[in-house]
């Protein structure tokens, strides 16, 4: 078993935490918590991360008309419930409302130090941490928490020719006003995709969505109530496996939306339950209305159009990249940790084995809300900085890291969008079965 703060917390280190979104201010109360002693740095003048519109930290990715995926019951933290007065589906800008309230109730502002770039992060030979912060001030700390988010490097898809119009990507949306009155082409249709399409097509000149593998189109409401309550009801209530429930709900979204391939979105040739399906509630009647074309991947760039795979070709304006982002810490060395080859090589997805001070808290991505398993992750977090949860040997985490890998490439569709895939039932059920037994294991 590793103690592998052991040295570095004799000396009386603090742990520094790295972002003061959703994830770095839930660590940081779990820490409070507990009463480890931490510092948190954040590059922006503010806290919430990719949920403050407009963001000076020059990291968010949020539009004008981001409302956020997951219901109001299933969104928040655990003991700090969103209240019912909030809708079904938050807004970015009430999302930041209730992130405020949270770090507020539980005292976790004054521990922020704001405005205060993180330059480098570097183990040293006594398991303790040097950063460096911007400006060249270097600080010592016995473990680094990464929490600064992964959706802010965008991930460009390449495409053979050349385009005589604007390019940009969705992580640079914000407002459709700059599109009105011209031909505007959207690679990608996962939800972002979909949304700034829904956005802006009333007020571009022909709106085209281009996508190589198609997505299940799922509507938000399914009989007037929000589509994860019925999964939460059947995977929950009913204890149904994942698959089986994801399969029920999809049945019931046909009742509601029909065949979505009679809308021209092509029906994906993988099941629903190995993919992330697109959430939106607009696509099918707005495809049905004429206002948004899907188009197939894209065969070449020819100045002012854009040819397609299946032969068509259409004049373009813009072209909107809707295609994700790369996982991107430029303060850490790439020896230290990077993600290779799809694969994000971290025990119970947060610790790397070679460096068990260095956390990545909130690198993942599963079905379903991403706030709550930030929760769990801080918490279980806590519990091994304190020292009442031990860790395993370094060999038993390459066992748990592989043992993962494995299960994630059976189980969902082999892409980039997948690298960072977690069920999040099983891996919530792993994290406190280990702060419950006060031991990590394989």
């Amino acid at each position: 078993m590793l103690d592998s703060t052991s040295m570095a917390r004799d000396a009386g280190l603090p742990v520094c935490i790295i972002g003061a979104g959703s994830s770095g201010v839930t660590a940081a109360k779990a820490l409070i918590e507990k009463g480890v002693p931490f510092e948190c740095f954040e590059a922006g003048s503010n806290l919430g991360g990719m949920w403050r519109y407009e963001n000076d930290n020059g990291m968010s990715s949020a539009y004008r008309s981001l409302h956020i995926d997951t219901s109001r019951r299933n969104l928040g933290y655990s003991d700090y419930p969103i209240p019912d007065t909030y809708p079904d589906f938050l807004s970015h800008f009430e999302v930041l409302q209730y992130l405020e309230a949270y770090a507020e109730h539980f005292g976790v502002r004054p521990h922020i130090r704001f405005n205060t770039c993180v330059e480098r992060v570097e183990p040293w030979a006594d398991a303790s941490w040097q950063v460096t912060l911007q400006g060249g001030e270097i600080r010592r700390y016995r473990a680094v928490v990464v929490a600064n988010g992964h959706l802010w490097d965008p991930r460009w898809a390449e495409f053979g020719g050349s385009f005589d119009g604007e390019q940009l990507h969705s992580h640079h949306y914000r407002t459709a006003e700059p599109f009105k009155g011209k031909r505007v082409l959207i690679v990608g249709i996962g939800n972002s995709a979909v949304d700034v399409a829904v956005d802006l097509c009333k007020t571009a000149d022909a709106t085209f969505l281009s996508t190589r593998r198609s997505a299940w189109i799922m509507p938000k409401y399914i009989m007037g109530h929000p589509i994860d309550r019925w999964l939460g009801f059947l995977a929950g209530r009913l204890r149904l496996p994942t698959r089986l429930a994801r399969t029920v709900v999809q049945r019931l979204a046909y009742l509601v939306t029909g065949d979505q391939a009679r809308f021209g979105i092509p029906r994906p040739r993988h099941p629903i339950w190995r993919e992330h399906a697109t959430l939106s509630q607009e696509l099918i009647p707005y495809c049905g209305h004429g206002w948004i074309k899907i188009k197939p991947n894209v065969a070449q760039l020819d100045g002012a159009s854009v040819a397609f795979e299946d032969g068509t070709r259409e004049p373009i304006d813009v072209i909107i990249h809707a295609t994700g982002y790369k996982t991107s810490f430029p303060f850490l060395p790439p020896e230290v940790f990077a993600v290779r080859n799809g694969r994000a090589d971290l025990y119970r997805r947060m610790l790397v084995p070679d460096h068990p001070g260095l956390y990545l808290l909130g690198l993942v991505q599963p079905i379903g809300p991403t706030i709550p398993l930030v929760e769990v992750q801080g918490r279980w977090l806590a519990s091994v900085l304190a020292g009442e949860t031990r860790l395993p040997g370094r060999q038993v985490m390459q066992r748990e890291i592989d043992a993962h890998h494995q299960h994630r490439a059976r189980r969902y569709v082999e892409s980039a969008r997948y690298t960072l895939e977690v069920d999040g039932r099983g891996y919530r059920r792993q994290l406190t079965d280990d702060v419950a037994r006060k031991m990590a294991s394989a």
